[in-house]
């Protein structure tokens, strides 16, 4: 059994506790009511507590969150750790690595090495990416070490990414056409009117004749959404055989999750990190 605890601040004295966790704290309605089914689940000073106590400046609040073990089997895999600590877990994510194992593709994933990596360190087995990245984008993914960091993050993860795209693209601009599966496919997606709505901006950070290379911001999360918009607009990203992108350079699609910001689920501090480009398509920018 995992414990979060929280110090209440002056502008919550008076408030109930149920009050202070679902509002200050961002305990969801599902975790607050599984810990008042667990004794001790509620604590207020130390001392049982109920959802409708009454709290004081610099109380001590804790509750419990219940385990949900993951059962992919752990594997002793080089994991790049950038960050981590009691609820959180900021990796590097190679290419070729899918986050969950997949058919043909049920061992070497990033749920395999995390669980790896606990068991290593005698920490419980827990899987909870706030957000997934496509087997061979690169970068940054942030993971919750218990269900409840990773459900205060969900939808609150900042995220800067860069890609390598085909063709002379400057300044700056927006694609937000609507995106759906393509006719016929399970997994290729396309722009089309009855599809989800989606919103990318992007900037040029550099620009060639024949390639261009782009930082994008997401404010939506569609899968393959900058790979998708991308390719709509005639210019999909490097070595995406799958939307169109010319292969020649390198062998999958030149795209990185190079930066995030998040609010700590329990600290509340901000906390930033950056991604230098990976080896492949730094060495295509330094060829030219």
């Amino acid at each position: 059994m995992k414990t979060v605890s929280f110090t209440v601040p002056p502008s919550y004295g008076g408030a109930s506790l149920k009050g202070f966790l679902r509002s200050w704290a961002g305990c969801s309605a599902r975790l607050l009511t599984a810990a008042k089914r667990i004794e001790g689940g509620l604590l207020c000073n130390g001392k049982p507590a109920t959802a409708r106590t009454v709290l004081k400046s610099g109380d001590c609040v804790s509750f419990s969150i219940a385990p949900s073990p993951c059962a992919v089997e752990p594997q002793a895999i080089p994991l790049s750790v950038v960050f981590e600590d009691e609820s959180l877990l900021v990796v590097e994510k190679p290419s070729a690595m899918p986050v969950y194992p997949c058919p043909g593709h049920d061992r070497g994933s990033l749920a395999n090495a995390v669980l790896g990596h606990l068991l290593a360190r005698g920490e419980a087995l827990e899987f909870h990416p706030v957000y997934r990245l496509d087997r061979d984008t690169t970068g940054l993914v942030v993971l919750g070490k218990n269900s409840f960091a990773a459900s205060c993050l969900a939808g609150r993860v900042g995220k800067e990414y860069i890609a390598l795209c085909s063709g002379y693209l400057s300044g700056e601009g927006m694609e937000k056409g609507c995106i759906g599966l393509l006719p016929g496919h399970s997994i290729q997606r396309c722009v089309r009117p009855d599809g989800q709505r989606a919103v990318t901006r992007w900037k040029s950070l550099r620009a060639a004749p024949d390639m261009s290379l782009l930082s994008f911001r997401l404010e939506t999360g569609r899968t393959h959404q900058i790979r998708v918009h991308m390719a709509a607009c005639g210019h999909p990203l490097l070595g995406d055989d799958l939307y169109g992108g010319p292969c020649g350079r390198i062998d999958r699609q030149a795209l990185h999750c190079a930066s995030v910001h998040f609010l700590h689920p329990v600290k509340k501090d901000v906390l930033f990190f950056r991604s230098p480009l990976p080896e492949d398509m730094a060495r295509i920018l330094q060829s030219g």
